[in-house]
C-alpha cells in the first residue's frame, strides 16, 4: 500500500543578499544583471521543476517572437481620425533592441555561447485580407516606415511578389479577396527555453546556488525587513527556511500567489485570469521547408492579443518547425504543472470585487474563450486554412502551449480592468517584487528586470550606471532618436549573434 511520506523540518537556515524564485527567463536575467553589477552578493534560486525554462519560458510554451513589434498587428491602432497609432510598437521594439544588447554583451563576454542555439534571424511579416484590412495595412506601413526603429519594412498587394515572400500561404489560393503583407527582414525567433537554460547555467558557473525541485510554500517579513522564505525540498522531503534582503518573484503565473502571501499592500486589489492555448504543429517537413517567416494576422472580435494568429517558422533544437495558433483555451491552473485550485486560491476578500467588475465586463472574451474550447480539430484547421488554403489534417497535429494569467486589477480605467501586457509589482521599500502577466513577457525581460533595478536598488543605481551602459550601450536613450547609435547597435547586435553566419 502507497504510504505518504512524511514532510520533516530541516535545520538548514540560509542567509542569502538575493533570492529569485523560479527559474525563467525573468528570475535569469534579474539574476546575471545582478551577478554583473554585484559579483559579490549571495544569490540563491528555487524551481519547483526539475530542470530552468520548463514553465513559461520552454520553447513551446511561447510563440518565440522575439517582440518587436515588427508583425504584430495589437500593437498598432487605428485612431478615430483615421491615423495609425503607433506608440505601442514603439516602446515595445525599444525595449527589444535592450535585451538583444544584453544578450550580445553576454556573449561576446564568453557568459553564454553558441547564440544560434537560441537565436535565428528571421522576416516578421503581417498579413491581412480583405479591402479594409488592405488599406489598414498601407497606411499602418506608410506611418511605420518613417520611425528609424522600422526601416526595411516593406508593403506588398501584389500577388507575384507575395508568392515570392509567402509561397506556401499564395499556393492555390483561388479567392478574389483582396490580400496585403508588409516583411521587414529584421526580425528573429528566439528560443527561450535554450536561452534561459544557458543563462542559469553560466549562474551557477558563477557560484549561484540553484535549486531544482524546491517549491516555495510561503514568504514571511522579519523584524529587521529582510524576507523569510519557507521551501519544500521535494526530494530531502523536509522544509527549510532561507532569507534574504531582496526577493524577487519570478514564478510565471505562480508569482501571484506568493505576491499575496507577501501580504504587501501593492498586492492588494490584483487578480489573475488564467488563459491557456493550443497550437498545430506540421509534422511534413515538406511543408516545413516551404516556409520561412513568422506571418501575422488580425485577431478575431474578442479575441485577446495574445491569440493573434500566426503562422511561425520555428527553430527547436536546431531543427526547422512549422507552428499555427495559438487556438485559446482555458484551465483554472495558473501554471502548466500547477493545480486546478490555482484560480480558486487567488481570490481573496480584497480583490473578489475586482475580479467580479471584470468578468461584468469581459463577456466578449467568456464568449470567445467558450467557442475556442468547442472547436474540434478541423475547425481548427478551417482556421489555418485561411492561411494555408491547401493544409491537409494529416500534416498537422495539435501541441498544447504555455498557461498564461492576465492580470486583473483596479485601473482609472475602471475598477477590474483586465491588463495585457507585463507588470512588476514592488514594495514600497523595494525588499520584493513581482513579475505578472504575459506578452511581450520574455522579449522584454531585459529592460523589465532593469526596471526592477532601479526601483529596488535606487541607492546602488548611479554606482551601478557605467556597468549597465557597458552592457548596454543605448542605456538611457531613445534610439529612434539617435538614427546613428541605431545603425551601430544593430551591426554589433548582428556580429556578436551571428546573424550573418
Amino acid at each position: 500500500m502507497y504510504k505518504m511520506r512524511k514532510v520533516e523540518m530541516s535545520n538548514r537556515h540560509t542567509q542569502s543578499d538575493v533570492i529569485l524564485i523560479g527559474a525563467g527567463i525573468m528570475s535569469a536575467t534579474l539574476g546575471s544583471i545582478l551577478k554583473e553589477l554585484a559579483p559579490d552578493w549571495k544569490i540563491t534560486m528555487f524551481e519547483q521543476l526539475e530542470k530552468a525554462g520548463e514553465e513559461s519560458s520552454h520553447e513551446l510554451n511561447n510563440a518565440g517572437t522575439g517582440h518587436a513589434a515588427l508583425c504584430e498587428l495589437n500593437y498598432t491602432s487605428e485612431k478615430s481620425d483615421g491615423s495609425i497609432d503607433i506608440s505601442k510598437a514603439i516602446n515595445v521594439n525599444e525595449q527589444f533592441q535592450v535585451s538583444m544588447q544584453y544578450w550580445s554583451y553576454l556573449v561576446q563576454n564568453k557568459l553564454i555561447e553558441n547564440p544560434q542555439d537560441f537565436i535565428m534571424p528571421l522576416p516578421h511579416m503581417s498579413m491581412v485580407q480583405g479591402a479594409d484590412n488592405v488599406k489598414f495595412l498601407k497606411k499602418r506601413f506608410e506611418t511605420m516606415i518613417q520611425n528609424p526603429l522600422f526601416k526595411g519594412m516593406e508593403f506588398s498587394d501584389n500577388p507575384e511578389t507575395l508568392k515570392e515572400w509567402i509561397p506556401l500561404i499564395m499556393n492555390e489560393r483561388q479567392s478574389a479577396e483582396p490580400i496585403a503583407a508588409t516583411k521587414i527582414d529584421t526580425g528573429t525567433d528566439v528560443n527561450f527555453g535554450a536561452l534561459t537554460r544557458m543563462i542559469v547555467k553560466n549562474l551557477e558557473n558563477q557560484g549561484v546556488e540553484v535549486n531544482y525541485k524546491h517549491s516555495v510554500h510561503d514568504i514571511n517579513r522579519m523584524k529587521d525587513g529582510s524576507w523569510e522564505v519557507k521551501v519544500h525540498d521535494k526530494d530531502g522531503c523536509r522544509m527549510e527556511y532561507h532569507k534574504a534582503k531582496f526577493v524577487f518573484l519570478g514564478a510565471g503565473g505562480g508569482s501571484l500567489e506568493l505576491l499575496q502571501k507577501t501580504g504587501i499592500p501593492e498586492g492588494k486589489h490584483i487578480g489573475g485570469f488564467p488563459i491557456s492555448g493550443l497550437f498545430l504543429q506540421c509534422t511534413n517537413e515538406e511543408i516545413i521547408n516551404q516556409h520561412h517567416a513568422k506571418v501575422y494576422g488580425k485577431a478575431a472580435v474578442g479575441a485577446p492579443p495574445m491569440s493573434v494568429p500566426h503562422l511561425d517558422t520555428r527553430y527547436i533544437e536546431g531543427k526547422k518547425s512549422l507552428l499555427f495558433g495559438p487556438f485559446a483555451g482555458f484551465s483554472p491552473k495558473f501554471l502548466k504543472t500547477g493545480s486546478n485550485m490555482d484560480l480558486f486560491a487567488s481570490i481573496k476578500s480584497h480583490n473578489i470585487l475586482t475580479l467580479l467588475a471584470c468578468g461584468a465586463k469581459e463577456m466578449s472574451l467568456t464568449k470567445y474563450l467558450i467557442q475556442q474550447l468547442l472547436l474540434s480539430k478541423e475547425q481548427r484547421m478551417e482556421e489555418l486554412q485561411d492561411f494555408i488554403p491547401n493544409a491537409k489534417s494529416e500534416d498537422w497535429e495539435v501541441t498544447v502551449a504555455g498557461q498564461r494569467v492576465q492580470v486583473i486589477k483596479d485601473t482609472e480605467g475602471g475598477k477590474g480592468t483586465l491588463q495585457f501586457g507585463t507588470e512588476v509589482v514592488s514594495a514600497e521599500d523595494g525588499s520584493i517584487a513581482a513579475l505578472l502577466g504575459a506578452s511581450p513577457g520574455a522579449s522584454t525581460a531585459v529592460p523589465v528586470m532593469l526596471e526592477v533595478i532601479k526601483r529596488c536598488f535606487p541607492q546602488e543605481l548611479k554606482k551601478w550606471e557605467p556597468k549597465i551602459k557597458e552592457m548596454i550601450p543605448s542605456y538611457g536613450q531613445k534610439l529612434m532618436d539617435n538614427p546613428s547609435l541605431l545603425e551601430e547597435i544593430h551591426a554589433s547586435t548582428a556580429e556578436a549573434l551571428q546573424f550573418n553566419k
